[in-house]
């Protein structure tokens, strides 16, 4: 496998989620805010769960039918244990 993960960046992970079903209301606000910080995953899941003022929304489009894409998404990307779970629970059905 050997597949170097600090490479990987915000832009690739948003594009995981996005092919997994998961729509994104105001994205380039969230890809401002993103590319503000090296410390995007805390600001992903900050803006996930607190992001609505904004108008960053993620929306369940087909992404139920996915979860183990966006679990993979997490995990690939190195995100803390459980925040798949949490940011499940913030998705919006469209």
């Amino acid at each position: 496998m050997g597949q170097q993960i600090c490479d990987q960046t915000y832009a690739e992970f948003l594009e995981s989620l996005k092919a997994a079903g998961v729509a994104i209301t105001n994205e380039s606000q969230l890809r401002e805010r993103l590319a503000e910080t090296w410390r995007w995953r805390f600001a992903f899941m900050t803006l996930a769960t607190n992001g609505r003022p904004l108008g960053i929304n993620f929306l369940n489009k087909d992404a139920s039918q996915h979860m183990d894409e966006i679990r993979g998404a997490f995990a690939r990307y190195q995100f803390p244990d459980n925040s798949d779970a949490v940011f499940a629970s913030t998705l919006a059905a469209e």
